[in-house]
């Protein structure tokens, strides 16, 4: 009873305290205390490996250097940059949140509940990234193979319900791999898959970042070799704990290249003006 009556003083005391009208003062926390928060959903090479992704194993003993692209993402988003991406969101606070998970095609993505978790914590103004691709496409894995109809018709979805939460929906095409080379110039190795996210961007007037190309090209500047060492998991034996007889992997990214892809999304931001394309 005591501390009832303590906690109800407090209450009158703080309200009495404050003579800002009530509009002025619930104006000012929302701007402190709703930023939009980006949501990343897609596959491996867009996910955080940190914190809680495999909670039974430590990163650095078990993954690294293994890192997508998602995991360094919000070091962009930085107060000195947030005028750079001002078309596209007017906060002054963004949150990346990286539900990208490693092996993940468009429909285990749906049929495993992430798509859920992410749709149920959306709000207003929130965005949502998609980048799937990788593991639509193979075939020989049916456990999360989806034909080009299948991929068209979850991206589709994925867009109309974060469009229903007032949301903003952003398609990126898959990112490149570290191969085929030819004449100098990384090639396009997603086929279909890479046309697939353009073909439902266009149709549905959804902003699309052709993240493919702009790593292909990138990439191709910096030279296979380059980009074999340093950017994708080409690992020499006995310099990682994670890795002790080292490792070929040219779909996944060591940090210096989760970086360079991170950069090349947040370049893809700067053009994208959502106020535009909502009053569209």
């Amino acid at each position: 009873m005591i501390k009832s009556i303590y906690t109800a003083f407090g209450i009158l005391l703080l309200v009495s305290c404050n003579s800002k009208p009530e509009e002025e003062k619930r104006t000012e926390t929302e701007e402190q205390t709703n930023p939009v928060t980006i949501y990343l959903i897609g596959d491996s090479t867009m996910a955080d490996y940190s914190g809680d992704y495999d909670p039974d194993k430590d990163y650095m003993e078990t993954r690294y250097p293994v890192m997508g692209w998602g995991q360094v993402f919000q070091q962009f988003f930085v107060s000195d940059s947030l005028d750079q991406i001002s078309r596209l969101v007017k906060s002054d606070s963004i949150i990346v949140a990286d539900k990208a998970r490693g092996g993940r095609s468009t429909r285990t993505f749906f049929q495993e509940g992430r798509w859920r978790d992410v749709y149920e914590n959306l709000k207003e103004d929130d965005i949502v990234i998609m980048q799937f691709g990788h593991n639509d496409a193979s075939e020989r894995h049916i456990e999360r193979y989806v034909n080009i109809e299948g991929y068209k018709e979850f991206l589709h979805l994925f867009v109309n319900q974060t469009r229903d939460k007032n949301a903003n929906p952003i398609i990126l095409t898959p990112v490149a791999r570290n191969y085929p080379w030819k004449d100098g110039h990384l090639q396009n190795v997603h086929g279909e898959y890479d046309q697939a996210p353009k073909d439902i961007a266009q149709e549905m007037g959804v902003p699309l970042i052709d993240l493919n190309k702009m790593s292909m090209d990138y990439f191709s500047t910096k030279g296979k070799d380059f980009v074999s060492e340093h950017y994708f998991m080409n690992l020499p034996a006995g310099k990682y704990e994670a890795y002790p007889d080292g490792q070929e992997d040219n779909t996944h990214f060591q940090p210096d290249g989760a970086k360079a892809v991170a950069q090349l999304v947040f370049d893809g931001l700067k053009s994208i003006d959502t106020q535009k394309n909502n009053a569209d």
